[in-house]
């Protein structure tokens, strides 16, 4: 009777904070609603799960359905936006600080990149589009699939770089070798990537060879830091995330270094909105940080081109891609929900539980400018009255 009487308590308490359509129904069959017609179900198995309810945010709750304390039934998006409206009516209005966790040496930096990308590549494939890009899409309509938007985003950032037939071209961190493969098939450069995960390295040379490619693209088992030779052209993209913030100006510097004079490099990653404290919406950040991104961490855009210019090279363009993000997110996570009964054969039900909230959570977060995304582009000059592009942006629309 007193556990009864203390869920009752709970329940009413959380009912009281906020009309939600939200029904909990607990492990003894009793059953709450929160609000007219609810639209989920969060059927709460044992009464210390019941604990994470009462406090709710991002975190909690995120943590109770992955550890397999709490069901979700419903549409995953209707989930996440009861859990902010629970949140929110509870007076978690401030985020949680995404945690400083890394070392960010080669080791802690090779295992943390395994963890989340070695998973299998057959499970990436169920949500990714064809070229398996596992980055924003660029969306000119809005309309586009997530196939068009994500070979939109290709060209996007080939003809940022200026390409041209011959250039020495590096993609830091290339992921599955799209841009590599797209760079030298459309615009005639050498192309070179760079990974530390191994499902990536033998996918990406396996599709460039069986492209006839091998002449001109490649694709490195390789730390950033230990990345040799000149480029004409270099993009680092949805990679220095990992980096480390302590680790910014170095990375900035490798760059610099790796660039040849009159060289251009575009950097495409995932930013923090808050200056100072790099909060991200109502315990989003902590979740990430320990289940999907070990040891990630996002820079303000201000902290970017602080060390961009600190590094010797100038910036001469910014672009921000937050809502392109949200619309891929969304395009993801529909995709990994038609298929989560795959998704479970590949990669297992905890690592799936992670991604359905991942990938929704994020879209989620891009929507409402919680985090954010910019490309920046520069170049590397020692004559300051040359400089490698036009005069004006039109070129990239060409």
């Amino acid at each position: 009777m007193l556990l009864e009487s203390r869920i009752e308590k709970t329940i009413a308490a959380l009912r009281a904070q906020a009309e939600v359509p939200l029904a909990i129904e607990l492990w003894n069959g009793r059953r709450y609603e929160l609000g007219d017609e609810p639209h989920v179900t969060f059927r709460v198995n044992d009464a210390q799960a019941l604990k994470r309810i009462s406090r709710p945010d991002f975190a909690s709750l995120g943590e109770a359905y992955v550890e397999g304390d709490l069901e979700l039934e419903g549409p995953i998006d209707e989930a996440l936006r009861a859990v902010e409206s629970l949140a929110k009516a509870w007076g978690r209005t401030a985020g949680r600080r995404m945690p400083h966790l890394g070392a960010h040496n080669r080791k802690s930096d090779s295992e943390a990149i395994r963890y989340h990308y070695d998973v299998s590549n057959d499970f990436y494939r169920l949500f990714l589009d064809e070229r398996m890009v596992y980055s924003c899409a660029y969306f000119k309509t809005g309309a586009e699939d997530i196939h068009a938007a994500q070979e939109q985003k290709l060209d996007h950032i080939c003809r940022k770089l200026r390409l041209a037939p011959g250039d020495r071209f590096l993609d830091v961190g290339c992921g599955w070798g799209a841009l590599v493969m797209h760079a030298a098939q459309k615009y005639g450069v050498h192309a070179t990537g760079v990974t530390l995960s191994e499902n990536q390295h033998a996918y990406a040379n396996a599709q460039i060879g069986a492209a006839g490619l091998q002449d001109r693209c490649q694709v490195l088992l390789r730390d950033y830091r230990d990345i040799a030779g000149e480029y004409d052209k270099i993009a680092s993209v949805g990679m220095f995330e990992h980096v480390g913030l302590k680790n910014l100006p170095a990375y900035f510097g490798i760059i610099h270094k790796l660039l040849a004079d009159g060289g251009i490099v575009m950097n495409h990653g995932i930013t923090s909105v808050d200056i100072e404290s790099r909060e991200v919406g109502l315990g989003a950040g902590e979740f990430i940080g320990k289940y999907v991104f070990p040891d990630g961490e996002l820079p303000h855009l201000s902290l970017v081109l602080r060390e961009v210019a600190g590094a010797g090279l100038e910036a001469m363009d910014v672009e921000t891609l937050r809502l392109h993000y949200a619309r891929t997110l969304a395009h993801w996570s529909r995709r990994l929900e038609a298929n989560l009964e795959a998704a479970h054969a590949h990669a297992g039900k905890k690592r799936v539980r992670i991604w359905r909230l991942y990938l929704a959570g994020c879209a989620h977060a891009f929507a409402r400018n919680w985090i954010s995304i910019h490309q920046v582009l520069a170049v590397k000059s020692s004559n300051p009255g040359r400089n490698p592009l036009p005069w004006t942006r039109e070129y990239m629309y060409r």
